[in-house]
């Protein structure tokens, strides 16, 4: 079976964890990838285009085509998988409004144009279904051969808040400095550390600044001792997947996160971490966290027990090589359908 991935890039977040660390496996279960990331220019379109019926399956991760490059990719493409893992329908954050009749109307193309789809999570599914039926959630998994617990036993007098993520998204941490500001005030062994290629800095609180590095990435996750997933309460957010927490559980480090979409999916509040909406919660739940090691240890070993249950390569690898085969047997029916409550 030859599959074609067509990505954002090789060094994206959303290709490394929806497509790359999937490869391994796919391999070993006789599916012989292809990677390229999408052509620009009208002639690498053209010559990438036509050479698409050579293969059995079409993968598009996230990327929505113009209407009449969409309909020259379905005449050519046996089979097309779409892979979204944002609101991709909407306006980002930062946007006045969420809402464009130009993003939806892509987004229902290219749903309308594909043989199945998989949706980062079910907000994102139940979006999709309105178009097209053939669809299931597959979360963004963790490697958790890769991602080691980290160490509890190391004698530190710093608690270091984390925050990991791409510059786009770093608005959301930096709402939060009046928090650290104040938190600084009271707590001079609290640091906050950024992992990222962008960075601000605080008054009262010292901010270590750490270039984004996929060779550093686990490493990084594991010198948190509390990780922060801010969000608003708004379409764009409510289609994130959550890929911070994951990576932060999966090394066994409590979270602290905005109760809105997929937050409230993977951390129970209590278990692997705490809820905070308010300034005055956000405090709160950080104060219990900083002055509690062993509540820090309980939670993070909890997280590190749901990642590797629920949102692990293993578990989803398989779901995924199902979808494959089952395209190309056209042998799609109501099995396939029940995998969406994983």
């Amino acid at each position: 079976m030859k599959v074609l991935f067509l990505v954002q890039g090789i060094d994206v977040a959303a290709s490394r964890y929806r497509v790359l660390q999937y490869l391994p496996y796919l391999k070993e279960h006789g599916v012989l990838p292809t990677v390229l990331p999408f052509p620009k220019g009208f002639f690498k379109k053209i010559r990438l285009f036509h050479s698409i019926g050579k293969y059995d399956i079409l993968f598009i991760q996230r990327k929505r085509f113009t209407f009449p490059w969409l309909q020259y990719i379905r005449k050519t493409a046996k089979h097309i998988v779409y892979d979204f893992d944002d609101s991709v329908m909407y306006r980002n954050s930062m946007a006045k409004s969420p809402e464009s009749k130009s993003r939806t109307r892509k987004f229902k193309n290219m749903i309308n144009s594909s043989d199945f789809v998989i949706a980062g999570n079910e907000f994102l599914m139940r979006k999709t279904i309105p178009y097209r039926k053939d669809v299931i959630t597959i979360p963004s998994p963790i490697d958790m051969n890769l991602y080691s617990q980290k160490n509890y036993s190391e004698k530190k007098e710093t608690v270091t808040l984390g925050w990991i993520g791409a510059h786009g998204s770093i608005h959301y941490l930096e709402k939060m400095r009046p928090i650290f500001e104040t938190l600084g005030a009271k707590h001079h062994n609290v640091r906050l550390k950024i992992v990222c290629d962008i960075f601000f800095d605080c008054d009262n609180m010292v901010v270590e600044k750490k270039l984004w590095s996929e060779q550093d990435e686990v490493k990084d996750i594991q010198s948190f001792d509390i990780g922060l997933m801010p969000l608003v309460d708004d379409p764009w957010s409510h289609g994130k997947c959550g890929l911070k927490i994951l990576q932060c559980l999966a090394a066994g480090v409590p979270v602290i996160c905005s109760p809105f979409g997929i937050n409230r999916e993977i951390v129970e509040d209590g278990v692997q971490g705490l809820w905070a909406n308010t300034q005055e919660e956000w405090i709160e739940k950080l104060e219990i966290l900083i002055n509690d090691k062993d509540l820090r240890e309980r939670m993070g070993r909890e997280g590190r027990k749901k990642v590797s249950r629920d949102y692990s390569v293993a578990k989803h690898a398989p779901r995924m090589l199902n979808i494959f085969r089952r395209l190309v047997n056209d042998s799609f029916h109501e099995p396939l359908k029940k995998e969406a409550a994983y």
